[in-house]
């Protein structure tokens, strides 16, 4: 069910570095980053095993981010399901369902603020 999770750290080099080491055990290293440009001001690292990111860590001004956690979705018309479903119930828009073609080519998500601010996201990575 969980495709991602990512949350912020109060030293973005200081994280990386630890979690590089710490991780490495587990098979998990350094998958991609993000640059502020790409993430609405925020620097992030994701590490994953295989070259799938699937633990992210933000920082440079990270910790006024809410915690995000992203479900995988079986295709888009679901991801788009979720969006409206997540905006009747009283969610905020945090990104309308589209493709961020800046994490890959396929990566078809949504996103919504829940009612104490987190960031939940509906991602279907395959192709249309």
């Amino acid at each position: 069910m969980i495709d991602h999770i990512g949350f912020p750290v109060s030293d973005y080099p200081r994280a990386r570095a630890f979690y590089l080491e710490a991780l490495a055990p587990l098979g998990y290293g350094l998958v991609m980053e993000v640059t502020q440009e790409q993430n609405d001001g925020t620097v992030a690292a994701g590490f994953g095993a295989n070259g799938k990111p699937d633990f992210w860590i933000g920082g440079e001004g990270g910790l006024n981010k809410p915690l995000h956690v992203a479900i995988s979705a079986k295709d888009r018309a679901t991801v788009d399901a979720f969006y409206q479903a997540a905006m009747a119930a009283g969610g905020r828009d945090n990104g309308a369902p589209g493709i961020r073609a800046h994490y890959h080519p396929n990566y078809y998500g949504a996103f919504v603020l829940d009612p104490d601010g987190h960031n939940i996201e509906a991602v279907c990575h395959a192709p249309e």
